[in-house]
């Protein structure tokens, strides 16, 4: 049994993750933020075996030093999953929370003698295409917005910390493989919805460009199984990826075999000018649909070998059939309108 200290337990990875160690039987103690409601994918509670408050983005988590003594001293691992994942928030945020909070988790891990499992994210290569290797070195620019330019500055912090680490490396997570279910639609999800329903009608994108949709009972499995395995996994880093990038089209595809919904009009990117777009479109283009518009310019392939090699996992066909369960989903909760969206 491992006795885990694990943050950022109430998002979506986090819960997801505290649930699957419990029944494996860990000890989980969970920092949380605002919000002490732990929760996995299927909306189910979680107890861990102790909640504990507190801000990563502080010293010593804005803790009294004798309970930060007190935890580091009673666990053997730390699995930092909490980050903001927001596209649309200032360079400072970013630094405080993102980098800043590797930062003071990788001095719990010292203060503990312990590893460091991070959570991080693919798309620290920046807007490189082609090959991406589990082992190639993280750049320092060509980073598409500042949320992956400060999980970039917090690997490499982490990796020169001295402090025993893994890092995990999930890329675009949706919901589960066997049904779409995911119990939390942000990030991409609410660009998805103003595509799908209509509200934004174009997108800037590469005729070749890919999405590496991955399930989220992928990426929760590929942590534990990291985590079950620490001792082998220190010092690399694991793309917890389909492995199958699927084009852009075949997305857009996937969201018109629904009647309800619209097909984009995908436009190359030097042609793309969201100025012109209509006053409504282009309000939301700009602040939600847009910030995730470099998802729709670029085609990296990430290299998962060694994460399968690491874990023993491959993750599951991502392909029409998948897609047509993340949508079946989303109308089946109310999160997509089951009703007919007028065509243009």
């Amino acid at each position: 049994m491992l006795r885990i200290f694990l943050t950022g337990a109430a998002g979506l990875i986090g819960g997801e993750v505290a649930a699957r160690l419990l029944t494996a039987g860990h000890s989980v103690t969970a920092l949380v933020h605002n919000n002490r409601n732990i929760r996995a994918n299927d909306n189910s509670e979680v107890h861990p075996t102790e909640v504990v408050s507190g801000d990563v983005s502080q010293p010593l988590f804005g803790w009294k030093k004798s309970e930060w003594d007190r935890l580091t001293a009673s666990h053997d691992l730390l699995i930092h999953c909490a980050a903001t994942v927001r596209f649309d928030l200032d360079d400072e945020t970013y630094r405080t929370v993102n980098t800043g909070g590797a930062a003071n988790a990788v001095e719990f891990a010292r203060s503990g003698d312990m590893p460091i499992l991070h959570v991080s994210t693919a798309y620290v290569c920046g807007t490189r295409n082609g090959p991406i290797l589990e082992s190639d070195p993280v750049p320092s620019q060509g980073f598409a917005n500042g949320y992956e330019a400060s999980k970039a500055s917090a690997e490499k912090l982490v990796r020169a910390s001295g402090v025993p680490f893994a890092i995990a490396r999930p890329s675009i997570v949706v919901g589960e493989s066997d049904s779409g279910m995911i119990r939390q639609f942000d990030t991409t999800y609410a660009a998805f919805k103003l595509i799908a329903e209509g509200r934004v009608r174009h997108m800037p994108a590469r005729s070749d460009a890919t999405l590496d949709f991955v399930p989220l009972d992928h990426v929760a499995a590929g942590i534990v199984a990291l985590a079950q395995n620490m001792r082998r996994a220190q010092g690399g880093a694991y793309h917890l990826v389909s492995g199958r990038p699927i084009p852009v089209g075949f997305f857009t595809d996937a969201i018109a075999s629904f009647p309800q919904f619209h097909r984009p009009s995908l436009v190359e990117p030097d042609g793309f000018d969201p100025s012109e777009l209509p006053a409504l479109e282009r309000r939301l283009y700009k602040r939600v649909a847009g910030l995730y518009a470099s998802y729709f310019q670029r085609n990296p392939e990430f290299d998962d070998r060694t994460a399968q090699e690491m874990t023993g996992l491959v993750c599951s066909p991502t392909g029409a059939e998948f897609l047509h369960r993340l949508i079946s989903y989303c109308i089946k909760v109310g999160f997509l309108s089951g009703e007919q969206v007028p065509q243009e």
